[in-house]
Protein backbone atom coordinates (compact mmCIF):
# COMPACT_ATOMS: atom_id res chain seq x y z
CA UNK A 1 0.00 0.00 0.00
CA UNK A 2 1.33 3.23 -1.00
CA UNK A 3 1.68 6.34 1.38
CA UNK A 4 1.40 9.84 0.30
CA UNK A 5 1.58 12.26 3.06
CA UNK A 6 0.18 15.76 1.37
CA UNK A 7 0.64 19.50 2.42
CA UNK A 8 3.28 19.80 3.55
CA UNK A 9 5.50 23.28 3.74
CA UNK A 10 7.55 23.37 7.33
CA UNK A 11 11.38 22.41 6.82
CA UNK A 12 11.34 20.61 9.83
CA UNK A 13 8.14 19.01 9.61
CA UNK A 14 9.24 18.15 5.67
CA UNK A 15 12.43 16.08 7.01
CA UNK A 16 10.46 14.52 10.20
CA UNK A 17 7.73 12.67 7.87
CA UNK A 18 10.56 11.97 5.24
CA UNK A 19 11.90 10.27 7.80
CA UNK A 20 9.08 7.91 7.92
CA UNK A 21 9.61 7.00 4.45
CA UNK A 22 6.39 7.23 2.94
CA UNK A 23 6.19 6.86 -0.75
CA UNK A 24 4.92 10.28 -1.75
CA UNK A 25 4.99 13.79 -0.26
CA UNK A 26 2.58 16.65 -1.62
CA UNK A 27 3.58 20.23 -1.72
CA UNK A 28 -0.31 22.72 -2.78
CA UNK A 29 0.36 25.31 -5.30
CA UNK A 30 -3.38 26.06 -4.99
CA UNK A 31 -3.29 30.05 -3.77
CA UNK A 32 -6.53 29.23 -2.17
CA UNK A 33 -5.41 26.25 -0.25
CA UNK A 34 -4.60 27.01 3.49
CA UNK A 35 -1.35 24.87 2.78
CA UNK A 36 -0.32 26.60 -0.02
CA UNK A 37 3.39 26.45 -0.31
CA UNK A 38 3.65 29.51 -2.74
CA UNK A 39 5.81 30.55 -5.69
CA UNK A 40 9.08 31.21 -4.32
CA UNK A 41 11.31 27.27 -4.59
CA UNK A 42 12.66 28.07 -0.95
CA UNK A 43 16.00 25.70 -0.40
CA UNK A 44 13.64 23.50 1.71
CA UNK A 45 11.09 23.14 -0.62
CA UNK A 46 13.36 22.55 -3.79
CA UNK A 47 15.66 19.27 -1.79
CA UNK A 48 15.21 15.64 -2.61
CA UNK A 49 12.42 14.39 -0.62
CA UNK A 50 14.17 10.68 -1.61
CA UNK A 51 12.78 8.32 -0.60
CA UNK A 52 9.31 9.66 -1.18
CA UNK A 53 8.90 10.97 -4.65
CA UNK A 54 7.96 15.08 -4.59
CA UNK A 55 3.78 15.69 -5.73
CA UNK A 56 2.82 18.92 -6.58
CA UNK A 57 -0.74 19.83 -6.52
CA UNK A 58 -2.64 21.78 -9.02
CA UNK A 59 -5.52 23.12 -9.80
CA UNK A 60 -6.57 24.48 -13.03
CA UNK A 61 -3.26 25.83 -14.02
CA UNK A 62 -1.83 26.29 -17.72
CA UNK A 63 0.34 23.12 -18.74
CA UNK A 64 3.20 25.99 -18.84
CA UNK A 65 2.20 27.20 -15.37
CA UNK A 66 2.80 23.58 -14.50
CA UNK A 67 5.81 22.91 -15.99
CA UNK A 68 7.73 25.76 -14.35
CA UNK A 69 6.85 25.01 -11.16
CA UNK A 70 7.58 21.36 -11.51
CA UNK A 71 10.90 22.88 -13.20
CA UNK A 72 11.65 24.74 -9.92
CA UNK A 73 10.55 22.49 -6.98
CA UNK A 74 12.18 19.64 -8.65
CA UNK A 75 8.76 17.63 -8.60
CA UNK A 76 8.29 14.11 -9.52
CA UNK A 77 4.82 13.79 -10.37
CA UNK A 78 1.40 16.35 -10.43
CA UNK A 79 -1.84 15.91 -8.91
CA UNK A 80 -4.65 17.45 -10.49
CA UNK A 81 -7.66 18.35 -9.24
CA UNK A 82 -9.30 20.99 -11.55
CA UNK A 83 -11.39 20.09 -14.68
CA UNK A 84 -7.80 19.30 -16.46
CA UNK A 85 -8.38 17.84 -19.61
CA UNK A 86 -7.28 14.26 -21.00
CA UNK A 87 -5.07 16.21 -23.58
CA UNK A 88 -3.37 18.13 -20.70
CA UNK A 89 -2.60 15.46 -18.72
CA UNK A 90 -1.23 13.57 -21.74
CA UNK A 91 0.80 16.47 -22.32
CA UNK A 92 2.26 16.79 -19.22
CA UNK A 93 3.19 13.14 -18.94
CA UNK A 94 5.00 13.54 -22.08
CA UNK A 95 7.55 15.60 -20.35
CA UNK A 96 8.63 12.88 -17.56
CA UNK A 97 6.28 13.82 -15.09
CA UNK A 98 3.61 11.22 -13.36
CA UNK A 99 0.39 12.30 -13.96
CA UNK A 100 -2.46 11.88 -10.99
CA UNK A 101 -5.84 13.08 -11.55
CA UNK A 102 -8.26 13.26 -8.83
CA UNK A 103 -11.52 13.30 -9.32
CA UNK A 104 -14.36 14.19 -6.41
CA UNK A 105 -17.08 11.03 -5.63
CA UNK A 106 -20.15 11.23 -4.17
CA UNK A 107 -21.54 8.27 -6.00
CA UNK A 108 -21.08 5.59 -8.36
CA UNK A 109 -21.50 7.22 -11.44
CA UNK A 110 -18.93 9.57 -10.55
CA UNK A 111 -16.53 6.83 -11.83
CA UNK A 112 -17.91 7.60 -15.41
CA UNK A 113 -15.85 10.64 -16.05
CA UNK A 114 -12.86 8.72 -15.75
CA UNK A 115 -13.22 6.87 -18.62
CA UNK A 116 -11.37 9.39 -20.76
CA UNK A 117 -8.38 9.47 -18.73
CA UNK A 118 -7.48 6.13 -18.49
CA UNK A 119 -4.59 6.10 -21.21
CA UNK A 120 -3.08 9.94 -20.19
CA UNK A 121 -2.45 9.41 -16.60
CA UNK A 122 -0.06 6.83 -13.95
CA UNK A 123 -2.96 6.61 -11.41
CA UNK A 124 -6.54 8.78 -10.00
CA UNK A 125 -7.21 9.87 -6.58
CA UNK A 126 -10.59 9.67 -5.21
CA UNK A 127 -11.15 12.26 -2.87
CA UNK A 128 -14.29 13.51 -1.19
CA UNK A 129 -16.73 15.66 -3.75
CA UNK A 130 -17.07 19.00 -2.48
CA UNK A 131 -17.78 22.74 -3.76
CA UNK A 132 -13.83 23.33 -3.27
CA UNK A 133 -11.36 21.29 -4.40
CA UNK A 134 -10.33 18.61 -1.85
CA UNK A 135 -9.01 19.41 1.92
CA UNK A 136 -12.28 19.04 3.45
CA UNK A 137 -11.75 16.51 5.71
CA UNK A 138 -14.37 13.92 5.05
CA UNK A 139 -14.66 10.71 3.95
CA UNK A 140 -17.09 9.60 1.35
CA UNK A 141 -19.01 5.69 1.15
CA UNK A 142 -15.87 3.90 0.53
CA UNK A 143 -18.21 0.71 -0.20
CA UNK A 144 -19.00 2.75 -3.47
CA UNK A 145 -15.29 2.15 -4.67
CA UNK A 146 -16.42 -1.51 -5.33
CA UNK A 147 -18.32 0.00 -8.79
CA UNK A 148 -15.05 1.39 -10.25
CA UNK A 149 -13.98 -1.07 -13.07
CA UNK A 150 -10.83 0.20 -14.53
CA UNK A 151 -7.90 -1.25 -13.99
CA UNK A 152 -6.42 2.00 -13.89
CA UNK A 153 -4.81 2.03 -10.18
CA UNK A 154 -6.23 4.79 -7.73
CA UNK A 155 -5.57 6.44 -3.95
CA UNK A 156 -7.71 6.61 -1.82
CA UNK A 157 -8.33 10.21 -0.16
CA UNK A 158 -10.35 12.08 1.80
CA UNK A 159 -10.44 12.21 5.66
CA UNK A 160 -8.25 9.35 6.74
CA UNK A 161 -7.22 9.42 9.99
CA UNK A 162 -5.11 7.73 12.45
CA UNK A 163 -8.28 5.34 13.54
CA UNK A 164 -8.66 4.10 9.91
CA UNK A 165 -6.02 1.62 9.47
CA UNK A 166 -8.16 -1.82 10.43
CA UNK A 167 -10.91 -0.22 8.02
CA UNK A 168 -8.65 0.41 5.13
CA UNK A 169 -7.10 -2.84 5.42
CA UNK A 170 -10.56 -4.71 5.01
CA UNK A 171 -10.76 -2.46 1.47
CA UNK A 172 -10.13 -5.33 -1.07
CA UNK A 173 -10.54 -3.41 -4.67
CA UNK A 174 -7.78 -4.72 -7.14
CA UNK A 175 -7.11 -1.56 -8.37
CA UNK A 176 -6.32 0.53 -4.75
CA UNK A 177 -2.66 0.67 -4.73
CA UNK A 178 -2.29 4.06 -2.14
CA UNK A 179 -3.75 5.99 0.41
CA UNK A 180 -3.28 10.01 0.77
CA UNK A 181 -3.28 11.45 4.37
CA UNK A 182 -3.17 14.79 5.42
CA UNK A 183 -5.80 17.13 7.13
CA UNK A 184 -6.55 14.74 10.19
CA UNK A 185 -2.90 13.94 10.91
CA UNK A 186 -2.02 18.06 11.44
CA UNK A 187 -2.01 20.34 14.62
CA UNK A 188 -2.60 23.18 12.15
CA UNK A 189 -2.87 23.34 8.58
CA UNK A 190 0.65 22.26 6.55
CA UNK A 191 2.15 20.84 9.75
CA UNK A 192 1.84 17.18 10.71
CA UNK A 193 1.49 14.99 13.97
CA UNK A 194 4.70 13.46 13.42
CA UNK A 195 4.12 10.52 15.80
CA UNK A 196 0.24 10.04 14.54
CA UNK A 197 1.96 9.37 11.50
CA UNK A 198 4.35 7.14 12.26
CA UNK A 199 1.96 4.77 14.56
CA UNK A 200 -0.53 5.12 11.65
CA UNK A 201 2.26 4.18 8.71
CA UNK A 202 3.54 1.13 11.08
CA UNK A 203 -0.03 -0.01 11.42
CA UNK A 204 -1.21 0.01 7.69
CA UNK A 205 2.54 -1.46 6.78
CA UNK A 206 1.58 -3.98 9.22
CA UNK A 207 -1.69 -5.16 7.57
Amino acid sequence: MLIKVCGMRDADNIEQVRRLKPDMMGLIFYARSSRFVGTKPLPHLRADFAPAAKVGVFVNETVEHIVDIAAQFNLNAVQLHGNESPAECATLRGTGLKVIKAFGIESAADFERCDSYSGCCDMFLFDTRTVGYGGAGTKFDWSIIAEYKQDMPFILSGGIGPDDAESISHLQHPSLVGIDLNSRFETVPALKDVAKLERFIAQIRNY
